[in-house]
């Protein structure tokens, strides 16, 4: 692995996350389902103003939760983005459902809003706009757009967390918000996600889900007796130690939101004045949290270019996002007669 002079991300740490942890590990229990995951879920909740909130292994396993619990399966189609990170798309396969692919428009790299009518067919029962780079996505354009079509809305904001539309905080716009925790993140935990959602109906299945479709009215590990298991479940929970990452990372995280801006507002000041390159910003509308700081070029060659003059420099660099529907996977699976491939 080389050594790089400027890495792609690092992450902000200090002696509140350590001494957490720390606390924990010498407590010697409950390291599993500890008081922990219930108070950062809770934070979370308070963080964004959902009604409820939980905790999961990873951002990938909220998206496949969230499908379930809105029984979401066999024979429907999900309207997906194409630009995004391949789980967003791979979560509507797990379900047995159907991807359908649609166009993103070209200021926040999200789902067009004036496109989605086109692409809804009588199958199309939930669309996925996913969240790029800690820039929200047009999601109250896209409400107004699917309003009356019934479709359930389950917004990807793993790249999001912090970021706001209008004053309000990505993660309660949505039927159910997720998010991501991984290293990458604003906020990270090293792996983790979490789903945010006004539904205590929703919020009540995926407690099951996570958690082998077992009701825990008391801490598993210390209940003498037998457990209540209600249907298929999954091992999706958060560990304490993971929470407690999450705790401190997040009682920091407009902080770390903070100095991301004026890293990047440093770099769009000075590559702004080259003409060929086209700085990622936010607006009065759209809080950007610079998860990524993305850069776009007129052409593939001068993107292949810079990328590689940096990369040889000793600077990490990288494209994003491959279109999905072009990965080699998805090229032999789906039906190409789609638009995407015409």
């Amino acid at each position: 692995m080389p050594e790089w002079k400027i890495p792609l991300y690092k992450i902000y740490t200090d002696d509140e996350d350590l001494n957490l942890v720390t606390k924990i590990i010498k407590r010697g229990n409950k390291w599993a389902i500890g008081p922990e995951v219930e108070q950062f879920e809770n934070a979370i909740k308070n963080y964004v103003g959902s009604d409820y909130c939980l905790t999961l292994n990873s951002g990938t396993s909220a998206l496949h939760a969230s499908l379930l619990a809105y029984e979401l399966g066999k024979g429907i189609e999900i309207m997906v983005p194409s630009f995004t990170f391949i789980s967003t798309v791979n979560s509507v396969l797990f379900v047995d459902a159907k991807p359908t692919f649609a166009e993103i428009e070209e200021e926040n790299l999200g789902l067009d809003p004036e496109l989605i009518q086109e692409r809804i067919s009588d199958g199309t029962k939930a669309i996925i706009p996913m969240d790029c780079g800690g820039l929200s996505c047009k999601i109250f354009e896209i409400k107004k757009q699917i309003e009356d079509t019934g479709l359930i809305l389950i917004e990807d904001a793993a790249e999001a967390l912090g970021s706001s539309v209008k004053g309000t905080k990505v993660g309660s716009n949505a039927d159910a918000t997720i998010f991501s925790f991984t290293g990458n993140k604003v906020l990270t935990t090293g792996e983790g996600g979490a789903i945010t959602t006004n539904s205590r109906e929703i919020y009540e299945k995926i407690k099951l889900i996570r958690s082998h479709g077992r009701i825990d009215k008391i801490n598993y590990f210390n209940n003498p007796h037998e457990s209540n298991y209600q249907g298929v479940g999954y091992n999706w929970r958060m560990s304490t130690i993971t929470a407690c990452l999450g705790i401190t990372q997040l009682e920091k995280l407009d902080k770390i939101i903070k100095m991301r801006q004026e890293n990047a507002n440093f770099l769009s000041e000075r590559l702004s004045k080259h003409s060929q390159i086209q700085v990622p910003k936010g607006n009065e509308e759209y809080t950007h949290i610079y998860q990524m700081y993305t850069i776009r070029l007129p052409n593939k060659t001068i993107r292949d270019k810079l990328h590689s003059h940096l990369l040889a420099d000793g600077i990490f660099s990288k494209v994003y996002f491959y279109p999905v529907h072009l990965t080699d996977f998805y090229k032999k699976s789906l039906v190409r007669n789609q638009v995407f491939y015409q």
